[in-house]
Parts: structure tokens; C-alpha cells; sequence
């Protein structure tokens, strides 16, 4: 098994993102992460699709998904040729005595501290999957209250594959 990231320029009409994941739903096929959003142009959405298996199952994914009539352009997100991306927002139990490490730690890996309370901060962080994971691996020694990941957004290097629409 392995993964792949998709990026998916699609119409941005009612009910895509919807049909997308239903395509994968009805073939038993599992969406590792998904994540959207508006490009520059508003009739467009940007949507990054990560999933899982054979080469097989990974082949099929990519036809299926050329199929629908909502999508215009689907690129592979290779490791090296393209940059991605994820944000995750942590909670930490973190008492007084214990937030300037925390801090430390945030401030080694280029994160922020966006929310403190008596008992606990919250941390935002931006980076490849395999940062977050390290971020994450560090924290083991405190108590995760809440974590939210956006899962991988990316785009392709340069210029050369750029899709121009109109």
C-alpha cells in the first residue's frame, strides 16, 4: 500500500465535492485526507485528495475521478516536484511551569502560539506531514487535549503544467 496526493481543479458547483467523495464511498476506496478551496477565479475550487492502496486501486482512483464532468484538470502531487502542505492546531494540558519548553519547542519547529488559558495552549502548525509528525512526536510527554489537522493541501512546481480556463 501506498499513498498518493491529488490535486483536483474542479467547477465550483453545488454538490461536487459530494459526488467526488461519494465515487470513492461506493468503491470502498478510503480518503486519507480531502481538503477545498475557492482558487482565484470563484468558478473553480482547488481540492486536494489523498488516498491509499495498490497501484491498482491508485489507477482506478484517477480514472474515476476523470470521469466526472465537474473535473477539468487532475495532477499527481510526486514528493519533490511539488510543494504541499498542512495546518494542524494542537491543545495542550500545559501549566505554568511547563509553557516556556512548550514555547521552545513551538519556536524550533516555526509554529505559533495562538491561544493560552490558566491550564492549557494552543499551538498552530504549518508544515509537510512528516514536521507535524515530529511537532507531535515532542509534545508525547503532555497531554493532547484537542488536535485538528486541514489534511494536505499542494501545488505542482513552475509553471509548465499550469491550466489556464476560459
Amino acid at each position: 500500500m501506498r499513498k498518493e496526493a491529488l490535486s483536483l481543479l474542479v467547477e465550483n458547483n453545488p454538490g461536487v465535492t459530494s459526488r467526488i467523495s461519494g465515487l470513492f464511498s461506493r468503491r470502498g476506496y478510503n480518503i486519507d485526507s480531502f481538503s477545498s478551496g475557492v482558487t482565484a477565479d470563484p468558478r473553480y475550487t482547488r481540492i486536494t485528495i489523498v488516498a491509499s492502496g495498490d497501484e491498482q486501486i491508485l489507477e482506478q482512483i484517477e480514472k474515476q475521478l476523470e470521469k466526472l464532468e465537474d473535473v477539468l484538470d487532475i495532477k499527481k502531487l510526486e514528493p519533490g516536484l511539488s510543494v504541499t502542505r498542512e495546518l494542524i492546531l494542537v491543545k495542550i494540558r500545559a501549566k505554568d511551569t511547563e509553557r516556556q519548553a512548550v514555547m521552545n519547542v513551538t519556536e524550533i519547529f516555526h509554529g505559533k502560539i495562538v491561544d493560552v488559558t490558566h491550564d492549557s495552549m494552543v499551538i498552530e502548525l504549518v508544515g509537510h506531514q512528516d514536521k507535524l509528525d515530529a511537532f507531535l512526536d515532542l509534545l508525547s510527554g503532555y497531554e493532547i487535549l484537542e488536535l485538528a489537522r486541514t489534511g494536505i493541501t499542494g501545488l505542482t512546481r513552475g509553471s509548465s503544467d499550469v491550466v489556464f480556463l476560459d
